[in-house]
């Protein structure tokens, strides 16, 4: 299995936040139903107790329980209703449609300007990563690394292997802090991981906070559990984040300006959004397969290599991504890939659906498919689009290859 923190204490606090943001600042006749939120929130602590030991986040929840349970005279003993998001009375700033003109990126722009050029970003699978500049790698990036790093906002992306022994690894959590903004929003933290994908941010809100235009940040559940997406309107960015499987996938539109608004020049490279990742973590999934097909005569003498899931061959992990993604372009080879090394048919799905988020977030229709190297020839050059028919070349020759060694 992979190895993720198994301590659910954001859950916890992000629960309870959500349930009573505002009522213990209300009379003494919200104290019984800030008692039964409390008592949920203690509840829900023990049980993660065991997985928390070591968490400092734990320990600061259970002390902060105990002091309010005394400053409101609460029960320990009592209902224990689960936890829900207030409705917000009207006028609240979550309501509010009249944000400064600055809070919105779109309309900051003057009828004679020229309209923003936007680019995109995604991270799926095992993982493979389409930077803004639209070159395309397959990484190994275990561990915790920065996807995004700019003056308005930081993302993270924490990798895990998906298999023991294994290279492969795929994304199981994930971290935005949208930075405060003049009028418009207070900082705001979103956190995902496995089989945690909430509908709001990490204090139970669903917007920028208390400023004027804190609706121009707004996260909406467009499928429960699997599916969010956030609108920074003030910054122009639109955020996807999926759960597909047991793993995460991100994508995000942003405008040029925003990607490029960093204060150290010498630090931008340093995120893999922009420059892609790192040389020596990169991995040519084509060299790979090659490599699996020559283990797959001398697996007899002792593999070499991790032996891969005996799930998919080539010829039916690529009929089953076939299904979904019937042109074969750096999607489908990235399903292929997936297949091979995991066995995991969820991989299929989030190559699928990394490629909606393509279509709907990209802003140039006609490079949404892309068929160039997964691997830099040298450190920030990728292959020229002319390579593209000695490429598939190469390919058909090696998965001919790879069948008849079958």
């Amino acid at each position: 299995p992979a190895v993720t923190s198994p301590c659910k204490i954001l859950k916890c606090n992000s629960e309870f936040w959500a349930a009573t943001s505002g009522s213990h600042h209300l009379g003494t006749e919200e104290a019984p139903e800030f008692c039964t939120a409390l008592r949920a929130y203690a509840h829900c602590t023990r049980r993660t107790a065991r997985t928390c030991r070591g968490d400092l986040a734990y320990h600061s929840a259970v002390h902060g329980i105990d002091d309010l349970m005394v400053q409101h005279n609460c029960s320990k003993d009592g209902p224990t209703s689960q936890p829900r998001l207030r409705t917000l009375p009207p006028g609240d700033s979550q309501e509010r449609s009249d944000s400064p003109e600055i809070c919105h990126y779109e309309k900051s722009f003057h009828k004679h300007s020229a309209a923003p050029n936007y680019t995109h970003c995604g991270l799926f699978g095992d993982p493979h990563l389409r930077t803004f500049t639209d070159t395309f790698q397959t990484c190994k990036v275990q561990g915790a690394w920065p996807l995004i790093d700019n003056n308005y906002l930081n993302v993270q992306v924490t990798n895990t292997p998906v298999l023991p022994g294994s290279t492969a690894t795929a994304t199981s959590k994930l971290t935005i802090i949208f930075k405060s903004f003049q009028e418009c929003v207070d900082q705001k933290v979103y956190q995902a991981e496995m089989d945690e994908l909430p509908a709001a941010f990490a204090d139970g809100s669903k917007n920028g906070g208390d400023k004027h235009g804190a609706n121009s940040l707004k996260i909406t559940e467009k499928v429960s559990g699997q599916h969010i997406e956030i609108q920074a309107k003030y910054i122009g960015t639109t955020i996807v984040v999926r759960q597909v499987g047991r793993y995460l996938t991100f994508a995000v539109r942003m405008p040029e300006e925003v990607v490029n608004a960093v204060e150290d020049r010498d630090s931008q490279g340093l995120y893999l959004c922009l420059r892609g990742c790192p040389l020596n973590q990169q991995i040519d999934f084509q060299t790979i397969r090659s490599a699996q097909a020559t283990e797959g005569r001398t697996r007899r003498k002792g593999p070499s290599l991790p032996a891969p899931p005996e799930a998919f061959t080539y010829e039916t992990a690529t009929a089953k991504c076939r299904e979904k993604l019937p042109v074969e372009d750096l999607y489908f080879q990235s399903c292929v890939f997936d297949l091979l090394t995991t066995g995991d048919v969820n991989f299929m799905l989030a190559a699928y659906y990394a490629f909606e988020d393509v279509k709907m977030l990209h802003s140039n229709k006609d490079k949404l498919h892309l068929y160039e190297r997964t691997r830099d020839l040298a450190p920030g050059n990728t292959a020229p689009s002319g390579t593209a028919p000695t490429l598939w070349v190469a390919l058909l020759c090696l998965s001919q290859c790879w069948l008849g060694l079958l």
